[in-house]
């Protein structure tokens, strides 16, 4: 069953007949053809599968995680692939990512949205941990629905990761996470997490190595 569903979620993916000037790559989801334009020079310019089983999942369970008119934000968008099936979906989109990364995901958020989507996507700067609470004050920022996929990778800014989760997170957001287990730091990341969260695993593909995951407040989960 992994493999028939990976196999399904990997099919999503298309790549240009013709190669040109610009590095992109398709997919098909929510019943569009979406087109992002990549970079290979840093980590947040390339689709990771984390995205694809996010993007998929939010696809197929529409009705149980109905996005429609919901507030979401997207931390680590990077192409912002996510953020665009979540938009074409109905949500109100905020896509997230470091400074030097918003000119592509812009780009692509918009040329993928425009005049498609319920509700224009907002891109805005997010350092994980820097000026959180200047940039999203809790008194007026509330969102539903956190996601994330392929945050969690080696690099040494954990701490501020979970200082974001953290500061965005209501009572009532609900967190939608993708994670490919690489090192033994990163299970180490999922510990800490759950000091603040209720986690519970929702889809599991062993033959990628990904897990995804909803979590919310420590118990808010069954209330």
């Amino acid at each position: 069953e992994d493999e028939q569903i990976v196999a399904e979620i990997m099919r999503r993916r298309f790549f240009p007949a013709l190669i040109t000037h610009k590095t992109w790559e398709g997919f098909y989801f929510a019943g569009h053809e979406i087109r992002i334009t990549e970079a290979t020079d840093c980590y947040g310019a390339v689709v990771w599968p984390s995205a694809l089983v996010l993007c998929y999942f939010l696809e197929t369970n529409s009705k149980q995680y109905n996005l429609v008119d919901k507030t979401v934000i997207e931390i680590g968008a990077g192409t912002g692939l996510v953020s665009i099936v979540a938009s074409l979906l109905g949500a109100l989109v905020t896509a997230t990512d470091l400074p030097e990364l918003l000119g592509n995901l812009q780009h692509n958020v918009l040329q993928n949205t425009k005049m498609k989507s319920k509700h224009q996507p907002c891109v805005k700067e997010l350092s994980w941990g820097i000026d959180l609470e200047k940039n999203f004050p809790r008194s007026s920022c509330h969102f539903d629905y956190i996601m994330a996929a392929d945050v969690v990778y080696h690099h040494p800014f954990l701490d501020e990761l979970l200082l974001t989760f953290d500061h965005l997170c209501k009572n009532d957001t609900v967190i939608l996470w993708a994670m490919k287990f690489r090192l033994e730091k990163e299970n180490q990341f999922v510990d800490r997490f759950q000091t603040l969260f209720d986690l519970e695993m929702i889809s599991n593909f062993p033959s990628l190595n990904i897990a995804l995951y909803k979590a919310m407040r420590k118990g808010m989960m069954k209330a």
